[in-house]
């Protein structure tokens, strides 16, 4: 049984009380506002976030090393990362975790982007002015 196993399935686990909406009360309360940039800033910040807990979950080299390679890494750049002596949010931002824990991965693991809730939210109510047929009055 490996970690991956181990991992819960998906996001809501980690959060298994009732009443936890995160980040998707945020987006409804602010759908009508534009901040499409913003969140995408703040939907990488949340996915390194993700990462660098992973990175800290595994502590020691020789677990991190055995991640990696389960992960699909070369043993030799496996044993190369997991010792490095750079701090766990350095760690996260270069091409060590990003190239492993995709977004695709983290999407298979029930991971929503920000961004695409928001999209999904607010198409209704950022569409142009006067696009919908107007009642005539007579």
């Amino acid at each position: 049984m490996n970690f991956i196993d181990k991992m819960p399935l998906f996001f809501s686990d980690i959060f298994p009380f009732e009443g936890w909406i995160g980040h998707r009360g945020l987006l409804n309360y602010f759908r009508l506002a534009s901040m499409k940039e913003k969140l995408k800033h703040l939907d990488s910040w949340l996915r390194n976030r993700i990462r660098y807990c992973l990175w800290h979950d595994w502590k020691k080299p020789i677990r991190r090393r055995k991640n990696l390679n389960r992960l699909g890494v070369p043993p030799k750049r496996a044993y190369w990362w997991s010792r490095s002596q750079k701090g766990g949010w350095a760690i996260v931002q270069s091409p060590i975790m990003i190239t492993t824990i995709t977004l695709e991965r983290l999407k298979k693991r029930g991971y929503e982007s920000m961004q695409e809730y928001y999209e999904k939210v607010s198409i209704l109510l950022n569409e142009p002015l006067y696009t919908r047929p107007v009642r005539t009055v007579v």
